[in-house]
């Protein structure tokens, strides 16, 4: 079963097997039965007095719809030899005229290899990197790329860089005196020196001209960053903007695991966490900066959905990948009333982290 939904934006996958919602049928229990042309049993009416009065109705002695796919029982109120069905591949239950098909084992998610089983696993998180990148290219799209070139195409007010005399269009191709390459190499030297002054060579309309600025100093996390107030320039390029939706993934998958790594050692506390009512407020404040910005915003929401789905957490996407990885190590898998005590133990901790978490956003909040 497969769900699209609008609020909240997203979807999911049940997979056969892996349902708690499937009907059983149970000894004593009265069916109605509805038949292909080919005799076999095409729906299961589990509340059969409804809008079927041509199902037959039978009590239920044993019913296997996972292997042998029959039913056998009696006419209710009669004496009489046992009757047996064979149950198409494809039956449904109907219960309250809501249909749901059956699932024989070798259609069930358990039946699988666990190759497959982890491919299955995977694909959650796999579609929140793909959205992701597909985000990323459709901004590139319409602001464009960032430039590789130290182009300078915006200057914020009251900046040092707007002390110093920089303009749109600057191309600064000198700091100190050494060529630099290009935005990354000006971005780190700037970024190295917070309260230092440095000697800027520019191109201007054909001519070149020095200036000299200090960075402002950043601080954060135990950190002190320089910063000038530039705004990097955008080119449109098609193969840059590819390439763009990859590597913009890339940086933002490497910058939470980074985050991520430092949380589990303890350099972050739990306090810096957000749950979901942080993330409402920081995309309140993401959507009235504008639409690019709720975009990037939500890529980055996307990739951390996908990386905290496979962080080997039981009762998520990586506790279960940990669980058929264990079981192809030992070629048998893990007892399953075990593994369910594991990943029920597994979600109370993260239904306590999520009360945690959203009582520090309250503090943060009001």
């Amino acid at each position: 079963v497969y769900t699209i939904r609008l609020l909240p934006i997203g979807g999911y996958v049940r997979v056969a097997g892996d349902d708690p919602e499937i009907i059983e049928l149970k000894p004593g229990q009265h069916i109605g039965l509805e038949f292909n042309p080919e005799d076999n049993v095409q729906k299961i009416i589990v509340n059969h007095k409804s809008k079927h009065p041509d199902a037959r109705v039978i009590e239920v002695e044993h019913a296997d719809l996972d292997h042998q796919l029959i039913i056998e029982g009696y006419e209710p109120d009669e004496e009489g030899e046992k009757l047996r069905f064979s149950v198409d591949r494809k039956a449904f239950f109907v219960m309250d005229e809501e249909e749901t098909q059956i699932a024989p084992y070798d259609r069930q998610f358990a039946s699988k290899s666990a190759g497959k089983r982890a491919m299955q696993l995977f694909a959650g998180p796999m579609m929140n990197f793909l959205l992701a990148i597909v985000i990323f290219f459709i901004v590139g799209l319409i602001q464009g790329v960032p430039s590789d070139k130290a182009l300078v195409d915006g200057i914020v007010s009251g900046s040092p860089a707007e002390e110093a005399g920089f303009q749109k269009g600057d191309k600064i191709v000198r700091i100190e005196g050494n060529a630099i390459a290009g935005w990354d190499e000006f971005d780190k030297i700037v970024k190295d020196s917070p309260g230092k002054e440095l000697d800027m060579t520019v191109k201007r309309n054909g001519s070149t001209e020095t200036l000299t600025v200090t960075p402002d100093k950043l601080e954060g996390q135990g950190i002190t960053i320089g910063q000038v107030g530039v705004q990097r320039a955008f080119e449109q390029s098609y193969a840059g903007t590819i390439q763009f939706g990859f590597e913009k993934t890339y940086d933002t998958t490497k910058m939470i695991l980074t985050n991520l790594g430092m949380l589990v050692t303890g350099q972050y506390s739990i306090e810096m966490l957000s749950g979901p009512v942080g993330i409402y407020d920081a995309t309140d404040q993401v959507v009235q900066a504008g639409f690019i910005s709720f975009l990037m915003w939500t890529a980055i929401l996307s990739v951390n959905l996908g990386i905290i789905n496979l962080v080997p957490i039981p009762a998520l996407d990586g506790g279960r990948l940990l669980f058929v990885g264990i079981e192809a190590v030992r070629g048998k898998p893990v007892d399953p009333q075990k593994e369910g005590i594991v990943h029920f133990i597994g979600l109370a901790l993260l239904m306590l982290l999520m009360i945690v978490v959203t009582w520090n956003d309250i503090q943060r909040l009001f």
